[in-house]
């Protein structure tokens, strides 16, 4: 397949985790001039393991990073529960915890982060610590303020800025508009592995709350990620770039609690990638305006209840910039083209999220228990293939519901 390239675009793309640089690298092999902004001074490589599944593997293929994200697996071996005395209540292999099948893999956010950038640093225009302060969209471009002072003219914006999208703010209106909260937190730092665990997940469970501890391959040697979710029926009020606040908020969520809380709760003080933030989806009726188009989170978030984040990210950036090239840059009939395939796989994941964000927090000792008792007899029951691939199949079918549309222009990608 051949790429048959459209006029030189310019294309402002706000956000450098995962959706925006994916995006940057279609759209520079497509012939398309994208320019990357990040608030953050530097590339961000903290967060959590994400996984690679259906969909995203194939277009991670056709990106051609596939082997990269296979060195930098997080390999893991299984995961168990544990009581508050630390008995291990059960365990399971990866596969079952993850639902995944052959070709699916798991790689930590920043690892993936830091493979798109270096793929893309070279080709693409990266500009950190400034950020969108203003849009002019007059139609036939897009007018750019930026928060340094600098005032810059593009042909496209795309808000690929997350969750709390700035863009999304400034073109559609206030978050509270499109949020809609699931009722739980989640907070997520690198700690000493206090637990000696290798390539291995720990569970503790209780009424309204869920602590996990991982270390992954490729880890660095003696830490583990300390991960933390509660339910609370209300949204709490604080300030998003106030982490010592958060932290409280946190401390305050699990005060009294036993087994190694107060142990994994203390290593928050240091860490310098805590992460603190509701469980949360983003439900818009249009993801564009104009000459402005939203990406990955900042247009759909599924939340990390979904499991599926960063498989739509990456989906979404290839249908987007596949569709603008389709279109030769006419940037309607791309948009539009844009929704029509994602938004159905969209749907399906929110709804998936919707429903497990409650099974993530238990909210009693007799539901736990119920919990603790499938964990460990399923290896033993004579039904145990069964009840895993009703797993599989369920977070396969979200994993493969956006398809992977062949691009008439689209670029020739080596297998």
């Amino acid at each position: 397949m051949t790429s048959t390239a459209p006029a030189a675009r310019t294309v402002l793309i706000s956000g450098a985790s995962i959706a925006g640089p994916a995006l940057a690298l279609w759209l520079h092999r497509y012939g398309f001039t994208p320019t990357v902004i990040e608030r953050a001074a530097v590339l961000r490589t903290g967060g959590y393991k994400v996984d690679i599944r259906g969909t995203a593997v194939e277009v991670c293929r056709r990106m051609g990073i596939l082997d990269e994200i296979r060195a930098n697996s997080t390999d893991m071996r299984g995961g168990s529960y544990v009581d508050a005395k630390g008995r291990t209540v059960g365990q399971l292999p990866a596969e079952i915890f993850g639902g995944r099948v052959d070709g699916d893999d798991e790689i930590m956010r920043g690892d993936l982060a830091r493979i798109l950038y270096e793929r893309t640093r070279d080709d693409v225009e990266y500009l950190f610590g400034d950020s969108i302060a203003a849009l002019h969209d007059d139609g036939d471009g897009v007018d750019v303020t930026f928060e340094s002072g600098t005032c810059r003219r593009f042909d496209l914006v795309v808000g690929a800025d997350g969750l709390h999208s700035n863009t999304r703010r400034i073109v559609f209106g206030e978050e509270e508009r499109f949020k809609r909260y699931l009722g739980a937190y989640i907070s997520i730092f690198t700690a000493p592995d206090r637990l000696g665990l290798t390539r291995w997940e720990t569970y503790h469970a209780r009424p309204d709350k869920l602590v996990s501890v991982y270390s992954t391959a490729g880890q660095n040697a003696g830490t583990a990620k300390n991960c933390f979710v509660f339910a609370s029926p209300e949204e709490l009020s604080y300030d998003r770039r106030d982490s010592d606040a958060q932290k409280r908020l946190l401390a305050e969520a699990f005060a009294g609690d036993d087994w190694e809380i107060p142990r994994l709760l203390s290593d928050a003080a240091d860490a310098d990638d805590f992460y603190f933030d509701s469980i949360s989806v983003i439900e818009m009726d249009r993801w564009s305006r104009g000459r402005v188009v939203l990406l990955g989170d900042a247009a759909h978030c599924a939340s990390p209840a979904s499991g599926q984040g960063t498989g739509l990210a990456l989906s979404g950036a290839y249908v987007l910039a596949g569709e603008l090239a389709a279109a030769h840059g006419d940037h309607r009939a791309a948009f539009e083209a844009y929704e029509r395939e994602m938004r159905p796989g969209v749907e399906l994941n929110q709804k998936f999220a919707t429903g497990f964000a409650k099974e993530m927090t238990l909210s009693s000792r007799r539901k736990i228990a119920l919990r603790m008792f499938m964990v460990r007899t399923l290896p033993r029951t004579p039904w145990k293939n069964l009840i895993a691939k009703k797993i599989r199949d369920d977070i396969q079918k979200a994993a493969r519901a956006v398809p992977v549309k062949e691009y008439a222009t689209g670029p020739t990608v080596a297998a």
